[in-house]
């Protein structure tokens, strides 16, 4: 006879088997900006949504982002960009082979990011907590999801709450 607690922890495990292609499914961009995801990860951000957060604040995010890596003098080395019907997802893809392909190569990219959107305008603005991450941020922002890819066969895709 199992125990409520055991009973409890085979429900989530079957839960989590019978749900996790469906929140995969419902992903219109994978196959087209980057292959289908195996992994979804979920971070409980630690920053709530700005109450100024819109749909024109993600853009003008992505928009900094990118001419900060367009000022560099050499070719981008991923596109970035926001979207959905309110630019709430964040989609990252690597613009040359063999980068962006494994999970560190990813955080690596993650912890610099936090680095270059801390001195972006808009978190000057908000006076961000340097404790912060780049989930932390795009959380305060609205965005729901982040997915980064090489563009090939490699995608991690993040689910913030």
């Amino acid at each position: 006879m199992m125990s409520s607690v055991m009973r409890f922890l085979v429900l989530v495990i079957l839960a989590s088997w019978v749900f996790a292609p469906v929140a995969q499914a419902a992903d219109r961009h994978a196959g087209y900006y980057y292959p289908k995801p195996k992994i979804i990860e979920t971070y409980r951000a630690r920053a709530r949504v700005l109450q100024k957060s819109n749909k024109e604040n993600r853009l003008a995010f992505v928009t900094a982002m990118s001419t900060e890596t367009l000022r560099r003098p050499y070719p981008p080395q991923y596109a970035i960009f926001a979207k959905g019907i309110n630019s709430e997802k964040l989609i990252i893809v690597s613009n040359f082979k063999g980068k962006l392909d494994t999970i560190f190569r990813v955080r690596a990219l993650l912890a610099t990011l936090t680095s270059v959107a801390r001195k972006s305008p808009i978190f000057k603005t908000f006076k961000v907590e340097a404790i912060l991450n780049f989930f932390d941020l795009a959380k305060m922002l609205g965005y729901r999801q982040i997915t980064i890819s090489d563009g090939d066969k490699y995608t991690h895709q993040v689910l913030l709450k």
